[in-house]
């Protein structure tokens, strides 16, 4: 997504000028939104951070399908490693 001749760095600055300029300000409450909603959308259930169950009382199927929505979010994020879904989903 970020065009090869442009660092991360440059992309965030060109993103945060073009949705300033639009008016909307505060974007990375995006990714927690999107990632929030994609969360429920794959496992049937809210995240930890709207109210759904803690991955420690999970089990089974259960279980089993957090782990992969956290893997399928994070690389949706652009992002290798699950871990990073919990700063948006909780744990």
């Amino acid at each position: 997504m970020i065009p090869a001749q442009r660092s991360y760095k440059a992309q965030v600055a060109k993103w945060e000028y073009a949705t300033a300029k639009a008016g909307i300000s505060q974007t990375h409450g995006l990714r927690h939104a999107y990632a929030q909603t994609r969360y429920q959308e794959l496992t049937g259930w809210a995240s930890p951070h709207q109210g759904g169950p803690a991955r420690r009382d999970l089990q089974g199927e259960q279980r089993e399908l957090d782990t992969r929505a956290r893997l399928k979010i994070a690389e949706e994020l652009g992002h290798s490693r699950s871990s990073i879904s919990d700063v948006y989903l909780g744990k």
